[in-house]
């Protein structure tokens, strides 16, 4: 689990690496604050996607089912800042559906985690496809980084898309599109 502990004593010492005084008003409980913020945040450590995914229902209509426009808040591993935006999700059921916000708690169980947005997409996708076995997925991911506003190149409004595509999805691009096409 998080050991508030240590970080509480890596923020005061980032504090202090850049000049602040830790013992000001301001700041004197943002080492505590910091630590119960990364304990909400970064809870997806220590969930198991596997869990939201287990309770299903039986359908016998296998056409595509689509979540589109999930928000998401993660963070980049690279710069410990801020990533967000909409995940979309379409599967293709064998038999079995899940709970739409079961798809939405996937999402966050692996966004609640230092991230990269590439490998977030899969592993939302690679889940799907060891959870529910369905005839293919498709995750697509539209995000703003604050590295990318806040920093360097400072471009705001930019957005990375990334997509992953298994079973079905993968062989067949008339698929894609209307996939495509029905979360535009």
């Amino acid at each position: 689990m998080i050991d508030k502990e240590k970080i509480q004593a890596g923020v005061k010492l980032l504090l202090e690496g850049i000049g602040e005084d830790i013992y000001r008003e301001g700041l004197a409980e943002t080492p505590e604050r910091i630590a119960r913020m990364y304990e909400e945040i970064y809870g997806g450590m220590y969930e198991d996607a596997a869990e939201h995914l287990s309770k299903r229902f039986h359908v016998k209509n296998n056409e595509m089912v689509i979540e589109k426009d999930i928000v998401f808040y993660s963070t980049c591993e690279h710069h410990l800042l801020p990533f967000y935006g909409k995940v979309h999700i379409g599967y293709i059921p064998s038999g079995e559906v899940v709970g739409l916000s079961k798809l939405a708690r996937t999402v966050d169980v692996f966004a609640k985690r230092l991230q990269l947005q590439e490998q977030l997409t899969a592993q939302i996708a690679d889940a799907l496809m060891d959870n529910l076995s369905p005839k293919g997925v498709i995750v697509m991911i539209e995000a703003e980084h604050m590295c990318m506003t806040m920093r360097g190149i400072k471009k705001p409004g930019s957005k990375t898309v990334t997509v992953v595509t298994r079973g079905g999805f993968q062989e067949d691009e008339a698929l894609q599109s209307r996939f495509l096409q029905m979360v535009k």
